[in-house]
């Protein structure tokens, strides 16, 4: 077998996979841990990425003797804060090399192969992120309270908000609007209750029930996703200006949102070459390389 190995992690916020290469490329195999933003603690976090990259050894019949010669990339949910990688990072790990960045950039790096071009993030909160000429640079993903737009959680917002218009009489109520004040009660007290508690997920999970009454034509349902179509387009138009030559959608509302993004940014879209995890392989490949012989 060849070494050095190189190890891919994709870190997120329930659930951190792992991915091991050898040098010429070959899989070797998958594991999986636990919550890993590195905005946890990080002994939990630590504890999740060994436990998916043991996890990986173990499908190649490998033990843990070989994390000397491995050289590890890690793509995370929350690496944009310096301060959570600086505790991550203070502690000591068993790998020849560990190398951190965010998960759009380990996203980007699969997409494109290091190459000109740029993603666009559209799950439980969104984000673009592009590289042309080696410059790589983010739009939007501040968080779904000022941003995130075509965002599951930016649209269970908007959702919500348009429901206590409808409560109030300032615009017609719709059978959307209907279904989701019942869950209420139809008590604002109770909705304001829980959006004292509610974090982004749980406004995410209203997402479906928003698609599936624009298809039945519901007016409320068509408003919320042309508008959250639009704010996706908005990203998307800012990454095409900063010079991407192509674009790539990520996430669980990406194929659902596409449809509705006009023409001549979905013209724009094209299949990613790899996936983040090869991103984060490719990120670890590229620190081992710049290592002192």
């Amino acid at each position: 077998m060849s070494i050095p190995l190189f190890l891919g992690i994709d870190g997120g916020g329930t659930k951190c996979r792992a991915r091991l290469r050898d040098a010429d490329g070959t899989l070797l195999g998958e594991g999986s841990g636990g919550p890993s933003n590195v905005r946890l603690d990080p002994d939990l976090v630590w504890n999740s990425i060994l436990t998916a990259c043991r996890g990986a050894l173990a499908q190649a019949g490998l033990r843990d003797e070989v994390f000397a010669s491995t050289h590890v990339g890690m793509g995370a949910a929350g690496a944009g804060q310096a301060s959570a990688v600086e505790r991550l990072l203070s502690r000591p790990h068993p790998f020849a090399s560990f190398s951190i960045d965010t998960d759009a950039h380990t996203a980007w790096l699969g997409a494109f192969n290091g190459g000109d071009g740029a993603i666009l993030i559209l799950g439980t909160g969104s984000c673009g992120y592009g590289g042309v000429g080696g410059q790589c640079r983010y739009v939007g993903g501040w968080g779904f309270e000022i941003s995130d737009e075509g965002s599951g959680a930016a649209l269970g917002r908007e959702l919500l908000r348009r429901c206590v218009w409808a409560h109030d009489g300032r615009i017609a109520s719709t059978p959307l609007s209907d279904a989701l004040l019942a869950e209420f009660s139809n008590d604002l007290e109770v909705l304001v209750d829980w959006v004292g508690t509610a974090r982004p997920g749980d406004y995410a999970r209203y997402a479906p029930l928003v698609f599936a009454h624009a298809d039945r034509r519901d007016p409320l349902g068509i408003a919320l996703i042309q508008d959250a179509a639009a704010g996706a387009t908005r990203i998307a138009t800012r990454l095409l200006e900063l010079g991407a030559p192509a674009l790539c959608l990520f996430g669980g509302l990406a194929e659902p949102l596409r449809p509705w993004m006009p023409p001549p940014v979905q013209r724009t879209i094209v299949p990613p070459q790899a996936d983040a995890l090869d991103g984060a392989i490719l990120l670890g490949r590229s620190a081992a390389s710049r290592r002192p012989a």
